[in-house]
Order: structure tokens, then sequence, then C-alpha cells
């Protein structure tokens, strides 16, 4: 086992893809403490928000294997195809159900009309915009390249 623990200190990718998910997570914790004055700790698990820390890791993901295998790897095309598939969704059909939580849970209110009901509320921020995408993969590159200087 003591190998194993070794392997994974002195693996570059799965610092790097951790170093980048942590640090979008983190950003997106300081820029919704700025935006609305208040700590959620929602923000240091949830999905959804500035920056994306999906798009970090699988950016992250993609370069590390570059640098490993090349770009000219199958794993490379794999794991590029996977951060295409991962961005899309984030800012595709995960936005999607965002916005459809916000009808259904007006729908409900609505519907209320001043009673209290059991049900709880939908998470509504479950996706990303393109610029929070492209946010986290900047983050992925940019700390990922350090990483491997």
């Amino acid at each position: 086992m003591n190998g194993f623990w070794q392997g994974v200190y002195t693996n570059k990718a799965f610092w790097a893809i951790l170093y980048s998910s942590i640090a979008a997570q983190v950003l997106k914790v300081v820029f919704g403490v700025i935006k609305d004055r208040r700590f959620n700790f929602y923000w240091v698990l949830g999905t959804g928000g500035m920056p994306s820390a999906h798009s970090a890791a699988v950016v992250s993901l993609v370069i590390c294997v570059a640098k490993e295998t090349g770009s000219s790897s199958a794993l490379f095309a794999l794991s590029l195809l996977f951060a295409i598939i991962t961005m899309f969704d984030a800012q595709t059909w995960r936005r999607s159900i965002g916005f459809q939580a916000k009808v259904l849970n007006r729908m409900m209110e609505d519907f209320q009309e001043g009673k209290k009901i059991e049900e709880e509320r939908l998470r509504e921020l479950v996706g990303h915009t393109p610029i929070e995408v492209l946010v986290g993969a900047l983050i992925g590159t940019v700390i990922t390249l350090s990483v491997y200087h």
C-alpha cells in the first residue's frame, strides 16, 4: 500500500486536477460572498455558478493527458471528448434543468396562495452559463500548466 500512496503523492496529473477543482470552487465561494454579502455553505459543494469547477477539472485532465501521453494518443482523444461532453452538458442540459426548477417553484408558490406545503424547493442553480464554463476552463489551464512548468 505504501507504493500506492507514493504514486498518488508524485502524480502530477492528480494534483493538477485536484488543485484546479479546488481553486474554481473556492473562487465560486468568494464570488458568492462578494455578490450576496453573505456566506452560503451550499457554494462549497454545490454545482452551478461562477466559475465551473467541472470545466476546470476536465480541461486540466485533457492537458495532463496531453502532457503525459501526447496529443496523438487515444487517451487524449477520449479525455478531450469527455471534456467537451461535460462542458456542453453543464451549459445546456443542466442549465435548462435550472430554468425548469425556477418555473416549477414559481408555479408551486402560485398554487399555494400563501399556504405552507412540506415539499422542498427545487435547486435552481444547477448549470452554467458559457462564460462560467470558459472561466473554469481557463482556471484548469493555468493551474495545470503551472504544475507541469
